[in-house]
Formats: C-alpha cells, structure tokens, sequence
C-alpha cells in the first residue's frame, strides 16, 4: 500500500493545500499571500484580453485579418447567442459586459491546461465569487432602474400572480430563490468544476509517478495513469469552455429576468 509520499516536489496524494502557493512577493513566504501565481494569472488574462482586442482593432478592415475575425466572431457570439438570445433587442446593450464575462472566464479557466501553469484562478472560490457578486449587482441595479424604485422591483421580483393566501408562503421561497440562490450557485458551480477538475488531473498525473516509483512492476498502471490524464485534459477543454458559456447565459437570464414587465 502506497502512503503519502512526494513526487515532483509536490505530496501524493494531492490536498486542497496544493491550491495555497507559495507567494511571489514576499518570495516563497507561506504565511503571506499578497501576490500569488494565482494573483499574477488574473492580471495576466486581463493583459491578455485588453491587449488582445486592442490590438485586433487597431486597424480594423473590411475584409477582417484572422485577429479580427476571432475577436469578431467571439463578440459576434456572444451578442447573438447569448445577449440577444436570453434578453430580446436590449441585450445589444449588454453584449459588451457578458463578453467580457465571457472572455475573462474562458481565459481564466484555460490557464488550468496550460504546460506549466496547470491551474485556474477560478478553483479558488474568491474570483468566481467576486464575479457572481459583480453580476448579482448588476442584474439589481437593471431591475431598479427599469421598475423605477426599488420597492416596485422587489414587488416584481417577489410578488407572484397567486392566491393571497399563498404569498406568506411564496414570498420567501422567491427571496431566497432570486437573491440568496442566484449568487451561491454561479459562485460554486465555477469554482467546483475547476476545482474538481484541477485535483483529477493532479490525481491522474502524480499518481502515475507515486505508483512507478515505488514498484518498477506498477509502471504499466502508470501509463494508463498518465492516459488517463490525457482523455481528462481533452474533457477538461470541454468543461472550461461549458463552464464559461454557462456562467455567461445565466447573468444574462438574470438581466432578463430583472427586465421583465411581470413576475
């Protein structure tokens, strides 16, 4: 029976304290976690997008360059499918935050598959919280402003058409659904799948060096090991992108929801 053991300067098997780093400033501090790698990846896809777009429309054409076109069609996607899709005409005014939203998920999550990153910001449940909050605002605000007060958005938001003496017990069931529900489940449901995501390929991946190094004998189990966490980084491509298009159309059906007329 294999015990703890250390493999690739890393324990096996692998703990959620594989997803404290050592900090970057102060360097290899364990007790300070002021700049992080973590911390460095979330400027870095924010560098990323701004310089991205910014450079793909610096001289935009008629007939786009392969630049434009992908910063083109990711808006394009995003405006179509998701903003317009779930809102109606008004989305248009949206797309510009809900792909940003989009992109800044996607990217975040890529970095979880990247050669010598292999982690996502997003398997800490700060970031997605911090975006769910961001959303979660927003779509109050939406609905503020288009009811006019916040007493005639909470009454939409609250009051369902039903019996009177059913709304003593509805009306919790809506505030809880509406305000309480909508954050934690953008929140975890991000942070979950990377996380989940992130220990399976460390499973996978130092499991396979654990088992060959204690026994030569074990090297075939290693190999399949180490397929293993092939087939999952394939699988993991498919959940950052999902997971990405899924946080994104549930904000834009909350905006919906807090631009209907009627509950």
């Amino acid at each position: 029976m294999i015990g703890q053991s250390t493999v690739l300067a890393a324990e096996f098997p692998p703990s959620v304290e594989d997803f404290y780093l050592p900090s970057i400033l102060p360097w290899g501090a364990h007790d300070s976690y002021w700049f992080t790698k973590i911390t460095l990846l979330v400027w870095v896809a924010v560098a990323l997008i701004i310089i991205y777009f910014l450079v793909s429309y610096r001289k935009p054409q008629l007939v786009p360059t392969k630049k434009q076109w992908l910063a083109e069609s990711l808006y394009g996607f995003v405006r179509n499918n998701i903003s317009v899709e779930m809102i109606g005409p008004r989305g248009v005014a949206f797309a510009p935050y809900l792909t940003t939203l989009f992109c800044f998920i996607l990217v975040m999550n890529f970095f979880s598959i990247v050669p010598l990153i292999q982690i996502s910001p997003n398997s800490h449940i700060a970031f997605p919280a911090i975006l769910a909050v961001i959303s979660y605002v927003m779509f109050i605000y939406v609905g503020i402003r288009h009811h006019g007060s916040f007493f005639k958005y909470m009454k939409s938001a609250l009051i369902p058409p039903a019996p009177w003496f059913i709304l003593p017990l509805l009306i919790p069931i809506e505030f809880f659904s509406n305000f309480l529900v909508r954050p934690f489940s953008l929140a975890v449901r991000l942070f979950a799948n990377m996380f989940a995501g992130h220990m399976l390929l460390l499973v996978f991946t130092l499991g396979g060096f654990a088992m060959i190094s204690a026994n030569v004998w074990f090297a075939p189990f290693s190999i399949v090991s180490w397929i293993m966490t092939i087939a999952l980084t394939f699988l993991e491509f498919l959940v950052i992108c999902l997971q990405a298009y899924v946080f994104t159309v549930l904000t834009a059906s909350y905006v919906q929801g807090a631009l209907a007329d009627e509950h």
